[in-house]
């Protein structure tokens, strides 16, 4: 027996196509996984902020067609220290929370705030930004999100710790999960929480030299949500895009399926069952489609023989009926 297992839509191969996603699920449905998560920013649901009510009743209805549990990745882009249109983003995340509302998610991922955001590198390195104006930023994500945890209180609002880049890091306080882990007590809010990426953890652990399983460990009891995927814990430069070329070389954030690169999942898992009752959420990319059976079945050989060891006889079924009757004030 194990957590509820699932995979993500990804939005790159589904790039706004309906009939894509339709089909995707169609193939999830039959290899019989439990929960999927949906990316709103790659249905074309969001449009400058704003939800499209045509887009949104249309995938309304083909989700409404599976009986997965669905968990929602906010816009990858959002970033809630941004400060020349922080209005935007801050609309993009409200439209991301009425999207899971209306598909009855109760997660939702949003990755954490960033001092320099991704799509700026090419022209700063960051490494001017005082600590005054961080901890200005920190307060400025800290406020928005209580404020919309307390504004959609059925809602788990979970930040992701970041991975890390070779000459912008630390782009993001959230590289670090200790850090992370302040800034979620600091916003002290019973429904915001962590979704912990391992593979964004184990770079980052290679990247700073910090203990990957103490770090896991001593953030455990705030993470709501897992991202499970691998790689080879090498991180990159942030043009480094093409997998073909990484892959080689074991770099990058590769997305792969479990076994393939060189996490210590099973280590890692077992710091969280049996007390986790969340979702383990396969992040594996478009070019790993057909490898989801053989991701799922490695990672329950995992599970099994995590439950084989613990010293509880009483082993537990975390079933949807239990997940779907989460409210975030219980």
């Amino acid at each position: 027996m194990y957590p509820i297992i699932g995979q993500c839509i990804n939005e790159v191969r589904i790039d706004g196509d309906l009939e894509r996603l339709y089909q995707d699920l169609k193939v999830m449905a039959l290899w019989e996984l439990d929960a999927v998560e949906i990316p709103p920013h790659g249905l074309d649901v969001i449009k400058n902020g704003r939800l499209s009510m045509r887009q949104m009743r249309e995938i309304e209805k083909i989700l409404n067609d599976f009986d997965f549990i669905y968990t929602v990745h906010a816009p990858n882009p959002i970033n809630l220290m941004d400060t020349t249109e922080l209005d935007l983003h801050e609309r993009a995340l409200e439209a991301t929370l009425e999207f899971a509302s209306r598909i009855n998610s109760r997660i939702v991922v949003v990755h954490s705030g960033r001092f320099l955001a991704e799509e700026s590198f090419c022209g700063y390195s960051g490494k001017g930004i005082s600590a005054a104006h961080k901890t200005k930023m920190l307060h400025q994500e800290a406020r928005l999100v209580r404020g919309l945890a307390e504004r959609w209180p059925n809602l788990y609002i979970c930040l992701e710790n970041a991975r890390p880049y070779r000459y912008h890091s630390p782009y993001c306080y959230a590289e670090r999960l200790d850090q992370l882990r302040e800034h979620i007590q600091s916003i002290d809010r019973p429904n915001v929480r962590i979704t912990l990426d391992l593979g964004h953890a184990w770079l980052s652990s290679n990247f700073y030299g910090f203990d990957y399983l103490e770090a896991i460990s001593d953030s455990s009891s705030l993470v709501f949500h897992v991202h499970v995927h691998d790689n080879f814990g090498r991180a990159v430069y942030y043009t480094e895009k093409q997998q073909t070329h990484q892959i080689p070389l074991g770099r990058g954030d590769s997305h792969m399926p479990i076994g393939w690169g060189n996490i210590p999942v099973e280590e890692a898992l077992a710091l969280l069952i049996p007390q986790y009752r969340g979702i383990l959420m396969m992040e594996l990319r478009g070019r790993y489609f057909k490898y989801i059976p053989e991701a799922v079945a490695k990672l329950k050989e995992i599970l099994e023989r995590i439950n084989r060891r613990t010293e509880k006889a009483e082993k537990y079924q975390f079933s949807k009926d239990c997940y779907r009757r989460l409210g975030a004030q219980a």
